[in-house]
């Protein structure tokens, strides 16, 4: 018998905003390639993470979460960024947490099947229950008048569950040569990741408000021998929340400069030397133009 064929394609990855899609995504690719943190709507970007496997090769589109609420220009970008990921894939996961459907995971669905595109419902963060039966009446009550090619419990954060949603994604994939080489993880430069993992520092150390009001610029990225030399800009709205972000004596900023510095020499594989600011821009998340400057474009 001759092996079976390689395949290829993309898969969107959809869901409301701290479902885990960018945990998923992470183990899939086997790599840290979307930050994560507790708070809703960390992902802000649309993001290609490249996953290969002995049979083929997932790119995966990592997306904001779709929400209801658009109160300024960030939240309007975010859901275009999330609706953009839906074309020209061969097909999509909804992601949604275990035992719990909310109305933004029924504002997904419907996109999903306005795209009429094959839909993996994934459920995850299974590992939260014990038992697992338990589950089986909310994949009932979601799969009801719902049309799904497949379902799946997972457990991103733990890595349960990928090899049977993986065997899965594959097939709904055309034959086809890999897109990407082997070693290729994501299709954004080091320079864009390294934005992200000082933003990721931010989500995790500030508090329920303020990371949403901050972004991040990389106004230096460049190599110095075995060595990258980075400089970052940690943007806020108003001048009152730069003393939030340095803390006292600087000792905040610091502790972010560091956490972001540890994770790219991880992701990297280098020595890294960086430095960070803090400055004012009132209003950055509204402003159409300075999106497009910190890199908020579709």
């Amino acid at each position: 018998m001759s092996a079976a064929a390689f395949r290829a394609g993309t898969v969107a990855v959809i869901g409301r905003p701290n479902v885990g899609k960018s945990t998923l995504v992470n183990a899939l690719v086997g790599a840290k390639i979307s930050i994560v943190s507790p708070k809703a709507q960390t992902t802000r970007h649309r993001l290609l993470g490249i996953a290969t496997f002995a049979e083929g090769q997932l790119l995966l589109v990592d997306t904001p979460g779709i929400h209801g609420r658009q109160k300024n220009a960030m939240n309007r970008y975010m859901n275009r960024a999330a609706r953009g990921a839906i074309v020209d894939v061969q097909a999509a996961m909804l992601v949604v947490e275990a035992g719990r459907w909310t109305e933004d995971d029924g504002l997904a669905y419907a996109a999903l099947r306005e795209a009429k595109l094959p839909c993996v419902l994934v459920v995850n963060k299974v590992d939260k229950f014990a038992d697992k039966s338990a589950l089986l009446p909310f994949i009932a009550e979601v799969t009801r008048e719902r049309e799904f090619a497949a379902v799946h419990p997972v457990s991103a954060l733990k890595n349960k569950g990928n090899e049977a949603l993986v065997k899965t994604l594959l097939s709904l994939m055309p034959e086809s040569e890999p897109m990407y080489g082997e070693d290729e993880i994501t299709d954004r430069s080091e320079r864009f990741l390294a934005g992200e993992l000082v933003r990721e520092q931010l989500m995790l150390r500030l508090g329920e408000e303020l990371p949403y009001s901050a972004t991040v610029e990389i106004e230096r990225f460049e190599e110095d021998g075995e060595m990258l030399r980075i400089a970052a800009v940690v943007w806020v709205e108003r001048e009152g929340q730069k003393p939030i972000v340095i803390g006292k004596g600087g000792e905040r900023l610091k502790a972010i400069s560091s956490g972001a510095r540890i994770g790219m020499e991880k992701l990297f594989g280098r020595k890294v030397f960086l430095e960070t600011w803090c400055r004012v821009r009132e209003g950055w998340s509204d402003d159409e133009a300075a999106l497009r400057r910190f890199g908020y474009s579709e």
